[in-house]
Formats: C-alpha cells, sequence, structure tokens
C-alpha cells in the first residue's frame, strides 16, 4: 500500500524588526519549508541592504516564510509573529530604530488580509498591549531578497556580538513558550 502526501505550499511576508531574528524564530517551527530575507514595501528598486538602513527606500526588512498548511495555518504564522516582536513600537524595535524596522504584514490575497485584520482588531481590543498595536498591514506589491550574506545570519554567526545579545534571548524565550512546534534542530 502506498500513500500520497499532499503537501499545499504557501507563503507569508512578515516584518517585526531586525530580519536575522525573525527568520531565526520562524525557520525553527514545524511546518515552515523555508525563509529568506529581503525587503518591502517601499519605492526603491532592487534595494542594498545599506539603501534600506538610509531609512529613505520606504523598505521594511521582512522575512518570506514557505510553509505546509497543512501542517501549520496562517492564523497560526500570524500566532508567531505577534510572539516575536513588540507591535506597540512605531518604526523600532528595541534599539533598533526607522522605517525599515517597521512592524508590517504584507498580504498576498484578501483571505490573508482578513485574516490579519481581524487578528490585529481582536489583539488590540484585548488589553494584551498597554499601548495600542501599530503594525502596518499591506498588500505585497514588491519583494527583494537580501545579500546572502543576510540569509541564514543568526545559524551562522550565533556568537556574533547582535546575535549573542538580541536574538538569542529571543529565539530561547520562543522555544520556551512554543516546545511543542519547534522542529528537531
Amino acid at each position: 500500500m502506498s500513500y500520497i502526501f499532499i503537501m499545499e505550499k504557501t507563503s507569508a511576508l512578515l516584518g517585526a524588526g531586525c530580519f536575522w531574528g525573525v527568520e531565526e524564530v520562524f525557520r525553527r517551527i514545524d511546518g515552515v519549508l523555508d525563509t529568506k530575507v529581503g525587503y518591502a514595501g517601499g519605492n526603491f528598486p532592487n534595494p542594498t541592504y545599506q539603501d534600506v538602513c538610509s531609512d529613505n527606500t520606504g523598505h521594511a526588512e521582512v522575512v518570506q516564510i514557505e510553509y505546509d498548511s497543512t501542517i501549520i495555518s496562517f492564523q497560526k504564522i500570524l500566532d508567531h509573529f505577534w510572539f516575536c516582536h513588540d507591535p506597540t513600537q512605531f518604526n523600532r524595535q528595541g534599539h533598533d530604530v526607522g522605517t525599515q524596522y517597521r512592524s508590517i504584514i504584507f498580504y498576498h490575497d484578501l483571505e490573508q488580509k482578513k485574516l490579519s485584520e481581524t487578528y490585529l482588531e481582536k489583539l488590540d481590543n484585548s488589553g494584551s498591549w498597554l499601548s495600542p498595536i501599530v503594525t502596518k498591514i499591506e498588500k505585497l506589491e514588491n519583494y527583494y531578497k537580501a545579500e546572502n550574506y543576510h540569509q541564514d545570519y543568526f545559524k551562522i554567526n550565533p556568537t556574533q556580538a547582535y546575535c549573542s545579545y538580541v536574538i538569542s534571548p529571543k529565539v530561547e524565550k520562543f522555544k520556551k513558550v512554543f516546545s511543542d512546534i519547534l522542529k528537531e534542530q
């Protein structure tokens, strides 16, 4: 007897601060097939990291998340998105300041838009955060993959200072809370 497994590959594009940390959290989740860091939402074609860091391109640092929707839903992707950053910080995450670090969901279709808006409204009304949520929800118009040295940055450079002091604590917290949905590393 043979079995046919059907995988439904779909994607999400999220910005939640420095893309190195966001990528590291999502690449660990069961059902996530691949992650790529990049830039989206601006008006500057083919930006480099230096261009985006100038805070003049309008782009956000983002993570493209390819996932198997038979294992993890877009709703669950959003659960992890809200958890892995502070969505009440406008154009920043911690010490990282600038529009490139904004909290943003780039939706691919109307279903993602509706789910994102509904979730944001519910979360904002829940009182879970002391300040209002400033996360933007926008239609995906453009995405540019970041330079190769940014891909899997934390995985390759775990002892780099930023990774040790900023990303590692975030990853450890995520692992404790969501240990039941993590891939074996």
